[in-house]
């Protein structure tokens, strides 16, 4: 056998470059070798050929960028597959993680731009008489591998999610059998199967929702009256906040309109609220607030929804828009929370160009800030309506906040 299986430094001359070879014919038509080349060097796939002896003889940029070779060095992963190939001459399929560095690539002098978690690669031999080569394809399979990764996590998630439900449902209608001649007990359990319908139910429906957020899927965007917006988010909210003893209250209208899916934004807005009420201690106050700020020289409509409740350790600020991720899971089980709820809105905000921001101190309390771009469609040709100060952007109002939101991107 000849084939090596220590790992063999790359020549430096392998790499393809725009000299190796006569672009244009002496008439300044392009050769075939040339029209190669140029194909291979700006290919989005890597290419590498690797010879018996281990030693690769040709390979382009993407190459290295994808580490396919690093550091003057053919992947062992790759090798072991290419070497197979060249054993049986039959193609092979695989995945690799390249081995992340930060010491550079010395072939190349560059560093990859960006972080390559997944490649996919194909192997084929090709030769000629006496030579042989196995001729390595790869492309970037990060965001595929990304997406998968999530498509599990969520499938095992929802699956542990809906089990909970499920599986009181069929205990309790045991129970309501086994109390048929009790009428005390029949409701006592007929009443806790229907919180747990209830439960879930609400759950398929967030889920569907967020699907559908996840897909793009929003009506055709039309202008939405803000205030009437904060208006029908309170009220919708007003029944859960009087059974805790919470008092909900907003500051004055501001006439300012935003661009969007009005179901949406309103959904996305009552979800603050009532997550506000659920997190916040009896007899205290749930605020929104309204004002405009400016995002990369874009005016926005800030929505801020403040409460007074046990607040956000600092570790899960970042967490807390992940589905099915929970701060306090004793009190999201007393308060029938999906785990849903900020995921959504973190979707409704990135499908309008927006954004959502959290401040959070614990102990005293969350401020969750929805940002959407203001409508900025012309009107009367008279109408300039001067702002009152808490929501002129040249003012100073954003200081009575102790600390101004910071915007989260996930």
């Amino acid at each position: 056998m000849f084939a090596a299986h220590a790992p063999r430094e790359v020549d430096a001359a392998a790499e393809l470059r725009d000299t190796d070879v006569d672009v244009t014919t002496d008439d300044g038509r392009m050769t075939k070798a040339g029209l190669l080349s140029l194909i291979v060097r700006n290919s989005e796939s890597a290419v590498a050929v690797v010879d018996r002896f281990r030693d690769v003889v040709l390979y382009n940029h993407q190459a290295v960028e994808l580490g396919v070779v690093r550091e003057r060095l053919l992947a062992d992963a790759v090798w072991d597959a290419a070497k197979e190939v060249l054993d049986t001459e039959v193609e092979a399929r695989f995945e690799f993680t390249p081995t992340q560095s930060s010491l550079g690539f010395i072939s190349t002098g560059r560093t990859t731009a960006r972080n390559v978690e997944s490649v996919r690669c194909l192997v084929r031999l090709v030769a000629h008489d006496d030579e042989r080569y196995a001729v390595v394809y790869g492309v970037d399979d990060t965001e595929h591998s990304r997406v998968e990764a999530t498509r599990r996590d969520f499938i095992a998630n929802v699956s542990h999610e809906l089990k909970t439900p499920v599986g009181a449902i069929g205990l309790l209608a045991e129970a309501l059998l086994e109390s048929s001649d009790d009428p005390d007990s029949v409701e006592h359990f007929g009443r806790r199967v229907l919180v747990e319908s209830d439960r879930m139910g609400n759950m398929v429906s967030e889920l569907i929702a967020l699907s559908r957020l996840q897909g793009g899927e929003t009506s055709e965007f039309a202008p939405v009256d803000v205030d009437e917006l904060v208006s029908e988010a309170i009220d919708s909210s007003t029944t859960n906040a009087e059974a805790v003893s919470i008092t909900l209250r907003a500051d004055e209208p501001s006439g300012l309109t935003v661009r969007g899916d009005r179901r949406l934004l309103l959904t996305a807005l009552s979800n603050l609220v009532v997550n506000a009420i659920a997190y916040s201690p009896e007899h205290t106050t749930v605020s929104i607030s309204r004002r405009i700020t400016t995002t990369d020289g874009r005016p926005m409509v800030a929505l801020a929804v403040t409460d007074r409740g046990i607040g956000i350790a600092p570790d899960d600020q970042e967490r807390v828009f992940e589905r099915f991720f929970r701060v306090d899971k004793a009190r999201s089980r007393l308060t029938g929370g999906t785990g849903l709820g900020l995921a959504i809105v973190k979707h409704v905000a990135a499908n309008h160009g927006g954004n959502i921001g959290l401040w959070s101190k614990p102990g005293t309390g969350s401020t969750f800030t929805l940002s959407i771009p203001q409508d900025l469609t012309p009107g009367f040709p008279d109408d300039d309506p001067v702002l009152p100060a808490h929501l002129d952007p040249a003012s100073n109002a954003e200081s009575d906040h102790p600390t101004r939101p910071k915007e989260l991107h996930r």
